[in-house]
Formats: structure tokens, sequence, C-alpha cells
């Protein structure tokens, strides 16, 4: 099928109904934890550490993303991380990408969280609802509803759905929802789910899989793709599903 191939009939995924999507979203999940196994919604580290590390990750991958963190936390305890000089912190977390501006962000969380709680725990995040826990994360400086999702469902199981650019990608070219930013997909998606973490989680680190290996970027491996023959990109572009413009 050329580029140029249009598709009217039957309608595209993002033009049909929610209930329809909704069970477009729980096939996709079917089909890629048979693909990748299942992922037990197990925290894999603590809260502060998902926090700052998920600020870290933006824009940069998982190995810069560790190294960073590793030596930002050389730089002593969070309130000596907070007080030290921006440039010691910047040149610290300088394998995540953009480090300058990362930098007094990662900073005035601490101070913000250390004002208001008195200390680093966010255990008391478990005693709160799912929206009032992203009203207060996302209050924090540097802190956006991918984050604080992340932090919400890895660290205390809340029905959350974090939509990172991943999960983006791979949504909008399946056509589970039609075209939209980031921050406006983490409530579109999440309206069409069940509010159930562990099939959440499952289908969050299961979509970021297939997006690193298959349904790329650039020049995505539609041949070895497991959701192909519902995906709205294939069915207009075949082989030819041009790079991801979000």
């Amino acid at each position: 099928m050329s580029a140029t191939t249009t598709r009217t009939d039957p309608p595209l995924n993002a033009e049909r109904s929610p209930a329809e999507r909704s069970e477009l979203l729980l096939w996709i999940h079917q089909r890629i934890t048979a693909e990748y196994g299942t992922v037990p919604l197990v925290p894999r580290r603590e809260a502060m550490h998902e926090l700052i590390s998920t600020i870290l990750s933006q824009r940069t991958n998982a190995r810069d993303e560790d190294e960073a963190y590793r030596e930002l936390r050389l730089l002593g305890d969070w309130d000596a991380i907070a007080a030290a000089p921006v440039e010691v912190v910047a040149h610290a977390i300088r394998r995540s990408n953009y480090a300058e501006q990362k930098a007094p962000r990662i900073q005035a969380t601490l101070e913000a969280i250390c004002k208001e709680r008195g200390s680093y725990d966010l255990e008391f995040l478990a005693d709160m609802t799912p929206q009032e826990g992203l009203k207060w994360l996302t209050a924090l400086p540097g802190v956006g509803v991918k984050t604080a999702s992340l932090v919400l469902l890895f660290n205390y199981a809340k029905p959350v759905f974090p939509v990172d650019t991943h999960v983006h990608r791979i949504d909008t070219r399946v056509g589970t929802i039609p075209k939209m930013g980031e921050a406006a997909a983490h409530k579109a998606l999440l309206a069409l789910l069940p509010p159930d973490p562990p099939l959440l989680y499952e289908l969050h680190i299961n979509l970021l899989r297939h997006g690193q290996r298959v349904c790329t970027f650039n020049n995505p491996k539609c041949g070895k793709c497991v959701l192909r023959e519902r995906c709205d990109a294939y069915a207009i572009y075949g082989d030819a599903v041009p790079p991801f413009k979000g």
C-alpha cells in the first residue's frame, strides 16, 4: 500500500466510538502481553528515587538517566542537593539531556517538598485519591502529569495511566486516540481503560517495550508488529509509515 492510499471505509479507529476504542485498547493489552510477557506491579525503587529519576529521564535514555541519578546522589542527601550550587547539580546530571534546565527544577522540587512536608517522605500519597495525588505532585516545580502518574502508579498502585513518548506514539498510530498532545492523552486514554492498576502498569511497560523495539519514531518495523492488523497508520501507509509527528 502506498503512502498516497486513503481509507474511508470502514472508518479508522480514531473515528470510532469510545466503546470501540476501549475494546481496542484491551485487545492491544492482550497482544503485547502475549508478545512481551506479564509484568507484575511491584515498585522498582522508592518514591523519591522514582520522582527525581523520572524528571531526569525526559528526552534521555535509561542508561544516562541511571548514571545522572547516581552522580546526583554522590552530592549527598536531598538537603545537600537542594542547597548545592545549581551549576554543581547541573554538572552531576550532565548525562541527562537539558541538564541546565533540569537542575534548577529538581532543586525547586526538593525545596517545595521539604517546605510543605518537613521531609522528603512521600508515603502520604498512598492515602490520597488519584486526583488528590496528581494535584499535589503537579503543583511541584518541574513535575508534569507524566511524572506524577508514574509515581502514583508505580509506587502506590493508583489507577492512573502514564503516557510517555512511546505510549503516545503507538496509541496515536493505532488510533485508540485521535491526534493530541501527550498531556491531553493521559486523560483521554484513562477514560477508555478500566481502573485496574496491574493492567495499567503492564500496558504501560509493554507499550514502552514495543515503542523501543518495533513502533519506533523513525522507520517502524511494521512487518514485525503484532498490532498492524488493527493499526490506522498501517492501514493508510502500509510498510511506509512516516516518522511520528506528535
